[in-house]
């Protein structure tokens, strides 16, 4: 089987650990880095501001201001302990695996690229929603870990929004192979943990939803190739794409969880 990998520079987790792994078990022969420029950065800030209007998008900025102060060297902690870790047990890539450095998974170079290493599947760990040309290319499809359960929890902080809404439930990540919406794709799998709502982050665990889960993963990978795997049946459920976090939000969340936890 053939992998390729599509994450943003930088994403040490991404770009080093699921990297090793899916060349543990498969044959690793590109990965695409994505290097965002500025511009691309305050568009997303744009659509942001047009979503939820100027007031709720200040609530999400002063969260990001709040995670920068008080919780982001922790969770850098984690991370570099994360990666030592899974370095230990998933080797190396190959120094000559093809690595393409690019301001956009869309782009023509990057289209090109995918094309010419020609992988059997994608793995896309990235924030950037891919353009059909692309998405289409590997023959067993291009698949996301996307952190939230879907349909319910779309868009990219799906585990945050689950935990503040008290929907412990529906804590995890979804499995799915992208299509022409967003997170719409048929699911292939939900994977979760016994995760700790008072002391981790959202941002850890929607990350250890991941890796607490790579030994399942890989056999899913497997069955997907092999043509075994089984879409789940999604029909009938609701469906919301969810933004970015707010600090009112957080720490209603964070209030609630240790009451329950007393």
């Amino acid at each position: 089987m053939k992998t390729l990998l599509i994450c943003h520079d930088g994403a040490q987790l991404d770009q080093v650990v699921l990297a090793r792994w899916l060349n543990s078990f498969s044959n690793l022969v590109g990965i695409v880095i994505i290097q965002e420029p500025p511009s691309r950065v305050w568009r997303r800030v744009q659509r942001e501001v047009k979503r939820i209007g100027l007031l709720r998008f200040l609530d999400a900025l002063a969260f990001r201001f709040y995670y920068r102060i008080f919780l982001s060297g922790k969770n850098r902690r984690w991370e570099r302990h994360e990666v030592r870790e899974k370095c230990l047990l998933y080797g190396d890539i190959a120094s000559d695996t093809a690595i393409l450095k690019t301001s956009s998974p869309n782009t023509q170079e990057a289209e090109t690229f995918i094309r010419r290493m020609n992988p059997d599947l994608v793995l896309a760990r990235c924030k950037v929603l891919l353009k059909e040309s692309v998405f289409s290319i590997p023959a067993k499809g291009t698949f996301v870990m996307h952190p939230g359960i879907c349909p319910e929890y779309r868009n990219a902080h799906g585990c945050f929004w689950a935990l503040a809404n008290r929907d412990l439930n529906k804590v995890g990540m979804t499995l799915l192979r992208i299509d022409k919406g967003v997170d719409t794709g048929p699911v292939f799998g939900y994977y979760t943990y016994p995760f700790d709502e008072l002391h981790e982050s959202h941002i850890v665990i929607q990350h250890r939803v991941v890796l607490e889960n790579l030994d399942a993963l890989r056999s899913k990978f497997l069955e997907i190739f092999n043509g075994t795997a089984i879409p789940l049946n999604t029909s009938g459920r609701a469906s919301t794409a969810w933004g970015q976090p707010w600090l009112t939000r957080y720490l209603e969340w964070k209030s609630r969880a240790k009451r329950a936890a007393q």
